[in-house]
């Protein structure tokens, strides 16, 4: 962006900033984790706003293929960068920023919607960039359920009214006030939180809010400060660490002590979300949800990690279940000599969602419920152990059969593997806890879910954790299917005519066509493309006599992704010819 002041801002000024941004937050990501004490001093702040800000820019680079960024709109751009800062979003800081991002892509695209225009002029920009500030405070105050003054929220709530206050005087100087504002908030957020006076230090995510302002500067005025400097500015290119302790040797009064950081992606709604936001503050402290048309982050730091997934499960479709124990980071930074920038995976400890458990004590007295169709699955869930109620499609098991399959058991998991069982799941559960058992109704939207779910249960965890551990493998398992229409209807991949083959991806119908293995091989492409490790099929009769589905798949994933296994199994379902789950 080197030479005059930007004349336009469009989807190549937005991919300039989030580069900006990324080598700012991860030049100096170590030094913002030794800031890091609200609300509990885990030294992760600068890494998880980094990997947020990561995720968010390689969707954005990688949204345009061979093309240069400039040949998308800016409102385009925008979505998929929100988006995906939602999608890979870490710890309290990196949500709320998502959701800041989201407020900001929002007027973008609101812009464009109103004007037809894929970049904002220079005299437009100013507004639409104010308006989205605007925007994203207000998202994000209200994504967090108990906003606390003194951090990010703070230092946002001061750019946006800067930035307001100098729309008429131009894009570079609208945000140079931003800018200058936050940088001021931020100054004053040990004043207005306790902790961070005790430990000597500014709010974490607020200088990180600071810098990314910063980035957005540098893409539109060439007289910005260097990275370099901007870093020694504010203090940030060596690390100083906080005093953690207060003089008793605790923890610095007003932080959160809880025992576990629990985070997933939520399908549901709006009212949805609401409801969880309000029960997950009953259960924990640094309660974020945010997101919206569908799709959710959440964010919560509990002592009781199960029940916090179980709220998410009655409020949609819960997967990408994160669980990272918090005692260990206090005793960490407290002892740390010099920060290193963070393994921050390896520093999880999360197995896909497994929590560590420190005593393994046996339980007997624990059963799987499974609900399954076919006659060859339900012999793979009683090889596993689980108690197997017979329910498929056109045959919903009731709720009496389920409590019955139960017995006498203490503490019950029900997997009922198909939306449509899912009431006779949830009733039966209400009925098994009247009588005192524990219950978790486990969410698996297929049988394929149900298995691999399966494979994980282990009755030498907490019944909490083994919740988890099970609700974990089935949100990271894709479901697919093919089948065949017995009619004319109109889907959501098009018009099917009777005697097509479809298939169905995640529930929803994705590829019509004539040919069967054709139609198959683009359901598991489709279902890779996400990534994935394992294809597990279930098969019934082939649909077309010598053609065995099975067998296609083998060959066309030898031949395209020798790094995938395939596991095939019999299932002898009814009306689908194939069942496929991707892990």
């Amino acid at each position: 962006m080197a030479g005059a002041v930007t004349e336009e801002f469009g989807a190549e000024t937005l991919a300039s900033w989030a580069d900006r941004g990324g080598e700012l937050l991860e030049a100096s990501r170590a030094s913002i984790d030794a800031l890091n004490v609200f609300p509990v001093p885990d030294g992760d702040t600068g890494t998880n706003l980094w990997l947020t800000w990561q995720a968010a820019t390689q969707a954005l680079n990688g949204s345009h293929g061979s093309e240069s960024p400039a040949l998308a709109t800016l409102a385009d751009a925008a979505t998929r960068w929100s988006r995906a800062a939602l999608l890979g979003a870490r710890g309290n800081s990196g949500v709320i920023l998502a959701q800041l991002l989201r407020g900001l892509a929002t007027s973008f695209v609101d812009h464009s919607a109103r004007t037809g225009g894929a970049v904002l002029t220079v005299e437009a920009s100013p507004a639409v960039i104010v308006a989205g500030l605007g925007r994203a405070v207000e998202l994000g105050y209200a994504g967090v359920a108990r906003p606390v003054e003194g951090t990010i929220l703070t230092v946002a709530s001061a750019a946006a009214r800067a930035a307001g206050e100098a729309t008429d005087r131009g894009l570079v100087p609208t945000v140079c006030a931003a800018v200058e504002a936050a940088a001021d908030a931020l100054s004053r957020t040990p004043q207005q939180l306790a902790a961070l006076a005790q430990a000597g230090v500014v709010d974490a995510g607020g200088q990180g809010l600071v810098l990314v302002l910063e980035a957005l500067r540098g893409a539109v005025d060439p007289a910005a400060p260097s990275v370099r400097s901007v870093l020694a500015t504010y203090g940030l290119d060596h690390v100083v660490l906080p005093h953690l302790t207060n003089e008793a040797g605790g923890l610095a009064s007003g932080l959160d002590d809880r025992a576990f950081e629990v985070m997933y992606l939520l399908e549901g709604t709006d009212d949805a979300a609401a409801a969880l936001r309000a029960r997950l503050d009953t259960m924990g402290n640094s309660v974020v949800v945010v997101g919206g048309d569908g799709l959710w982050n959440v964010h919560v730091h509990t002592d009781d990690a199960g029940p916090a997934v179980e709220a998410g499960v009655g409020a949609g479709r819960v997967f990408r279940i994160r669980i990272t124990p918090l005692s260990e980071h206090a005793e960490h930074a407290e002892h740390a000599e010099h920060a290193e920038p963070a393994d921050h995976e390896a520093g999880q400890l999360e197995h896909e969602g497994v929590v560590p458990v420190p005593a393994r004590t046996s339980v007997t007295n624990r059963v799987v419920v499974a609900v399954a169709g076919g006659s060859g699955s339900r012999a793979l869930f009683a090889a596993g152990g689980a108690r197997v109620v017979e329910g498929g499609a056109g045959s919903r098991p009731s709720p009496g059969e389920l409590v019955s399959a139960a017995g006498e058991a203490d503490e019950v998991l029900l997997l009922p593997n198909d939306d449509d069982h899912r009431a006779a799941a949830e009733t039966a559960a209400d009925e098994l806890r009247v009588r005192g058992s524990q219950v978790a109704v486990v969410p698996t939207h297929a049988e394929v879910q149900g298995l691999a779910a399966l494979a994980v249960h282990d009755t030498q965890r907490s019944f909490t954790d083994d919740v988890v551990a099970m609700s974990s493998a089935a949100g990271s398992t894709r479901f697919g299917a093919v089948s065949r229409a017995e009619r004319e209807a109109i889907t959501s991949a098009g018009i099917c005519q009777p005697g097509q083959f479809l298939g169905v991806v995640d529930g929803d119908i994705a590829v019509i066509g004539d040919d069967a293995p054709e139609v198959t091989r683009a359901v598991v492409d489709r279902m890779l493309s996400a990534g994935g490790e394992l294809v597990t099929l279930l098969c019934s009769d082939d649909p077309v006599p010598g053609r065995p589905l099975a067998d296609d798949v083998r060959q066309h994933l030898h031949r395209t992704r020798l790094d995938v296994e395939v596991v095939v199994y019999d299932g002898g379902q009814a009306h689908y010819p194939l069942l496929i789950g991707v892990e």
